[in-house]
């Protein structure tokens, strides 16, 4: 939790009311630090009553070691398993049910969830994500049954796919020190491993 609040930093699109306004060259951004040390970006666009609300954390794999890749991969997957609050799915029930959708992506250098609702429903989106900023469960049964749709997705994209297994060798070779020559999503050898403890630290 103390890595993730570190980097934190909330990119939040409002959209409220549906009177028309023009987006483009010289919209401002509205920009403020929390107390918490979050950095808030503000950007309104009042031509339809939704708000995107975006939770980006400068954490990736970059920030991983030999023997632990994939972990910033494998705990955005587990940021969506629950908290006491909130238990397992119930963020995404929550979202869909107020007629939003939400996702989440890791790469080499940040972690960003994001979710598009009712801007009504921006009070209840916010409430969700310092939830599970806070109080994830990190289950060790949820962790192993979570691996297994990691490893597929490893398959997947990357050693069912060329060009991904291209790309992946092409990293390694090109930065021989640094930590983009590993895969995001990890190792499988490391994904195989990756336990709660380790988790636990990273979150």
């Amino acid at each position: 939790m103390r890595t993730l609040r570190i980097f934190a930093l909330l990119g939040f699109v409002c959209a409220v009311g549906a009177a028309p306004a023009a987006a483009g060259p010289g919209v401002e951004v509205t920009e403020a630090t929390l107390d918490n040390g979050l950095r808030v970006l503000l950007l309104e666009d009042h031509r339809s009553p939704i708000v995107s609300v975006q939770m980006w954390y400068r954490v990736g794999s970059r920030n991983e070691r030999v023997g632990a890749t994939g972990l910033a991969h494998f705990l955005e997957h587990m940021m969506f398993k629950g908290t006491p609050t909130n238990g397992k799915g119930q963020f995404a029930r929550l979202v869909e049910n107020n007629g939003g959708q939400d996702n989440a992506f890791t790469s080499q250098d940040v972690t960003s969830y994001y979710v598009d609702v009712a801007a009504d429903k921006v009070d209840m989106v916010l409430r969700l994500e310092a939830d599970r900023m806070r109080n994830l469960l990190l289950d060790p049964g949820e962790i192993d049954s979570e691996r297994e749709v990691v490893m597929e997705e490893r398959r997947t994209r990357t050693e069912d796919d060329p060009e991904g297994l291209l790309a992946e060798e092409l990293n390694s070779l090109a930065f021989k020190a640094h930590p983009y020559r590993w895969p995001t999503i990890g190792w499988m050898a490391d994904i195989k491993r990756i336990n709660a403890s380790e988790l636990r630290q990273f979150y």
